[in-house]
């Protein structure tokens, strides 16, 4: 009888983070752990109050919808569970992965304080010490307001290249915005395992409908409970996913941010907003004229999407 090998997607994470602050005052060891580990997580880099003020303003939105507890302080992020299973149905939190309906977050997507979270200054000097050069930070953001609803499909384990592509020194920063605990469905990382190179996929329902397949690889999960500030940041190769959600009615709340050299290469898509959106509906309102079209003027090399890469394959594991 033919051996059955464990699925490595389904293990729970043995380790937990390692704060990596303390490297950050000393570059060519801050270089050294990202290229042994394929993360950084960072506590503490994001003033709490610039998280807690975005934080308020996405729960606002949340409130006018009817989505949460009138019971409950508005920062605790505690759903109305009846509101949310009558009124969102599967299609409505799953599309295009974000957890709301197109409609709401588009409002996320106007806020000028989503998308400058990105050109926080603390934040792209971690970027330049990263990449030993100034980094680009790419105007695609995505926020993922996931509700406690029963139909949700937790982000799958895969890796950010085979959806972003462009440069492999590309790096994601997820950062929740506010606590977000293991209990919470918080993101965990494969350790090491950008050194295994792009690996084949399968379908899985979630974020990118792809899981990657991780049949014999011997790397651990690691994780962590995040504060309001911290963030974990890792290479297109190192695979990740969300764990699930044990609290019935609580949203969590986080924002992806990609990261680049500025002399790297970068595919077409990256320009566009996240969803069925145009630049100059979002930036209606804002004040900060340097957070638009702060790319035009930049001289990148453009590569193709590949969909090559995306072809899938089925899992014996």
């Amino acid at each position: 009888m033919a051996q059955v090998m464990e699925d490595p997607a389904k293990r729970e994470p043995t380790k937990t983070f390692e704060d990596a602050s303390p490297y950050l005052h000393d570059p060519i060891a801050l270089r050294e752990k990202a290229e042994k580990d394929g993360y950084l997580f960072i506590k503490g880099l994001i003033p709490v109050d610039t998280i807690l003020g975005l934080r308020r303003e996405i729960l606002e939105i949340l409130d006018r919808r009817g989505y949460l507890n009138k019971n409950r302080p508005l920062m605790e992020g505690i759903c109305d569970l009846d509101a949310i299973h009558s009124r969102l149905t599967e299609e409505d939190v799953n599309f295009n992965g974000v957890g709301v309906p197109m409609d709401v977050y588009r409002e996320v997507q106007k806020l000028e304080s989503f998308h400058a979270l990105a050109h926080e200054p603390k934040l792209l000097q971690l970027y330049e010490t990263l990449f030993e050069e100034k980094p680009f930070p790419h105007p695609r953001n995505i926020g993922r307001i996931m509700m406690p609803h029963t139909k949700l499909h937790k982000t799958p384990t895969h890796q950010d290249f085979l959806h972003i592509q462009g440069s492999e020194q590309t790096w994601t920063c997820w950062m929740p915005i506010g606590d977000a605990t293991q209990q919470m469905g918080a993101l965990a990382i494969l350790e090491g395992s950008h050194k295994a190179g792009l690996l084949g996929v399968t379908h899985a329902p979630g974020a990118g409908e792809l899981e990657s397949i991780l049949c014999g690889l011997g790397y651990e999960w690691v994780a962590g409970d995040y504060g309001a500030g911290d963030l974990v940041t890792f290479h297109s190769l190192t695979v990740h996913k969300a764990l699930s959600n044990r609290l019935p009615d609580q949203i969590r709340i986080s924002a992806d941010m990609r990261f680049q050299p500025s002399s790297a290469p970068i595919q077409g898509n990256s320009f566009y907003p996240h969803g069925p959106y145009e630049w100059d509906d979002l930036y209606e309102g804002w004040q900060r004229e340097e957070l638009k079209y702060y790319w035009k003027n930049s001289d990148f090399t453009l590569t193709p999407y590949d969909e090559s890469i995306r072809w899938q394959k089925e899992k014996i594991c």
